[in-house]
């Protein structure tokens, strides 16, 4: 019960910190993630019921299975150079994940897409109480690469 409990707040943890922005929570997140599949994988392989895998006398009826030990052995392995790869990029990468941006409205939605015009009423073209959208779509403005 409290290994089931252990594997379901660390995969729940781990999806959590995944949705998170930053580069840094997602790195935590991975890391919860593998280690919560790594003990689901050693529950799944019975290790609680049997005894080592290789022992004095390998009976198959008391031996547990090694196949679960090494793929855990392997996912470690992997799970640690994929998070240094992920270390490495959040210390050379750029700043870009806009985490540090302060937008408020409708500006959260789109800021790319926002012009000085409606960026200080927050108000967007197209929007419910904002300005009228006639003439600014793209399919009847030839400017803006839609059609004539």
């Amino acid at each position: 019960m409290a290994l089931a409990l252990t594997v379901g707040v660390l995969i729940g943890g781990g999806v959590f910190m995944m949705l998170r922005r930053g580069m840094v929570r997602l790195i935590i997140g991975f890391v919860l993630l593998s280690h919560g599949v790594n003990l689901l994988i050693m529950a799944a392989g019975g290790v609680d019921r049997r005894g080592e895998p290789l022992g004095y006398s390998p009976d198959p009826a008391t031996t547990a299975d090694p196949l679960p030990q090494a793929f855990v052995l392997t996912a470690i392995v992997i799970a640690f150079a994929i998070t240094m790869y992920m270390l490495v990029l959040a210390v050379t990468g750029d700043d870009d994940d806009d985490t540090d941006l302060e937008l408020t409205g409708r500006e959260m939605e789109t800021p790319d897409l926002m012009d000085d015009r409606t960026a200080g009423a927050g108000t967007h073209p197209g929007a419910p109480g904002g300005p009228d959208p006639v003439g600014t779509s793209p399919e009847r403005d030839p400017g803006r690469g839609g059609r004539a």
